[in-house]
């Protein structure tokens, strides 16, 4: 049996997909965290043991109860495999993980085992358009990024890159940059009122975001937003927000601007959104136009496909709003794709690469 392995490592989750030579996923599971800027490459190798582990009981031959092995037995290897990790933006970082990954899987360093940032797979939807050969890619999670690539003789060139800088650098359009600017465009609408005859209007996104924090005062929310990360080995009783890490605190209010946007109508929320969209579409507007001699690696909207991945790219009015603010500028593209699961699209990508009379 032909087997084809693709997993999607993340920082909450693994997520290992294993699909047969006709594309048809035949194997599934998950594990803990993997992101490899935040673990050591023994913890990441433990998360991918579990999940790839588990994917593959299905495909034995009866099916197994237990985890199956790495590397695995006689008929039970794999013919290539593709990892997309977060967290490996570098060189140094993508070496340190090969070589381990290479032995627990049985595959020989080369051009069968892949082992990239986790944008690679959402390129996969390439594959299945005959008349596209160049992608965009967009991660708009709790973080973002961009990535733009170009498919030749079935493999992925990266043409360029912009964002994935984490939290405190950029992450614009993603969860965290969402619940930043609701904070930043309640304390700016407070302060253009101080000089004003009317206070500043209580809609609905202020009053959920006040809420949350269980503020009194618009401006107590700079102290809610600044209290220093908990220390792990300590429980404290206080409100939940204070447990949290920083960045948590402002990711998690993502999911109350858009409660406000879309069932309350806040024109206040609906601004944070448009900002944040447009924030993203400008990065995305960064990897695409007509190509030069000065920027040869620049790729043509109508000509390529948009692949998107993530909680809030997700959405369907938020990636609207995306899509809406390029195409103002001039940026139409020929398909759009969402990416609901990276790795089965990924492991389906990865049969059809190497089974080209598939497509």
């Amino acid at each position: 049996m032909s087997l084809y392995l693709c997993v999607d490592c993340g920082g909450s989750k693994t997520a290992a997909a294993i699909s047969d030579a006709s594309g048809k996923i035949v194997g599934r599971a998950f594990a803990g965290p993997s992101n490899i800027a935040y673990l050591t490459v023994e913890s990441f190798l433990d998360a991918i043991r579990t999940a790839v582990g588990e994917a593959l009981k299905t495909c034995a031959t009866p099916a197994s109860v237990d985890p199956v092995s790495l590397p695995p037995p006689p008929g039970l290897g794999f013919a290539a495999a593709w990892f997309g990790i977060s967290g490996a933006d570098s060189p140094a970082a993508i070496a340190s993980v090969t070589g381990p990954l290479s032995t627990l899987l049985g595959i020989p360093e080369g051009p069968r085992l892949t082992v990239a940032n986790d944008t690679h797979l959402l390129a996969a939807p390439v594959r299945m358009h005959a008349d596209a050969s160049t992608v965009i890619t967009v991660i708009g999670g709790t973080g973002s990024i961009v990535v733009s690539f170009r498919e030749t003789n079935g493999q992925l060139e990266e043409l360029g890159r912009i964002g994935g800088w984490g939290w405190i650098l950029g992450d614009e359009g993603g969860g965290f940059s969402v619940g930043r600017e609701a904070v930043r465009q309640i304390l700016e609408q407070y302060d253009r009122h101080t000089v004003m005859s009317t206070p500043a209007p209580e809609g609905s996104l202020r009053k959920r975001v006040m809420e949350y924090f269980n503020v009194k005062h618009v401006m107590e929310l700079l102290t809610a937003v600044y209290v220093p990360d908990p220390i792990p080995s300590v429980v404290l009783d206080a409100p939940a927000h204070v447990l949290l890490v920083r960045e948590k605190r402002l990711s998690s209010l993502s999911p109350l601007v858009f409660t406000a946007a879309f069932e309350d109508n806040d024109p206040l929320a609906l601004n944070v959104l448009r900002t944040c969209a447009g924030q993203l579409a400008a990065q995305i507007a960064v990897l695409v136009g007509e190509s030069s001699e000065e920027a040869p690696r620049l790729v043509k909207a109508a000509d390529s496909v948009i692949s998107f991945g993530g909680s809030l790219v997700g959405l369907e009015v938020y990636r609207k709003m995306i899509l809406d603010d390029l195409a103002s500028k001039g940026h139409v593209f020929k398909h759009i794709e969402f990416v609901h699961d990276a790795a089965n699209t990924g492991a389906i990508g990865l049969a059809l690469q190497y089974n080209a009379s598939l497509l």
